[in-house]
């Protein structure tokens, strides 16, 4: 198994408490993540939450399971996808002036001959996540 890490730090022009619960609902995530088309089946227990989230790669639509965990000014996904493949995303929220610092770390697991994919598609989805969260707090 293959494991590649990647860390991303941007601005985004809230409060930290604001930006926490953007990605604490996982209705955020359809358009926030540039694959995710649909959320279901969502369980809520404590600061855990569970759901299905459907990626559309092209004609191919991929389900995929997240678990959330929620803490103060953090908020962690597990990923459990198909052909092996796991991510674990990291979000850390820190004030900054008027708005809020992110920082995303991202773990992939992955088989070897899927490695090259897997690690484009996760980096270039965290780099457009990071882009669009900041956007729909811009104004």
């Amino acid at each position: 198994m293959a494991v590649d890490v990647f860390t991303h730090m941007f601005a985004v022009a809230a409060d930290p408490d604001a930006v926490h619960a953007h990605l604490a609902d996982p209705e955020s995530y359809v358009g926030l993540s540039p694959l995710v088309v649909e959320v279901r089946d969502i369980e809520r227990d404590g600061d855990t939450v569970r759901y299905t989230a459907v990626e559309r790669f092209g004609l191919y639509r991929n389900r995929i399971r997240v678990t959330m965990t929620l803490a103060e000014r953090q908020v962690t996904s597990e990923v459990v996808s198909p052909g092996r493949v796991r991510l674990r995303a990291v979000v850390d929220l820190a004030p900054d002036g008027d708005g809020t610092e992110v920082t995303e770390t991202v773990t992939v697991t992955s088989p070897a001959l899927l490695r090259r994919f897997v690690s484009g598609q996760a980096r270039s989805v965290q780099l457009r996540r990071a882009a669009e969260l900041a956007r729909r707090f811009s104004s």
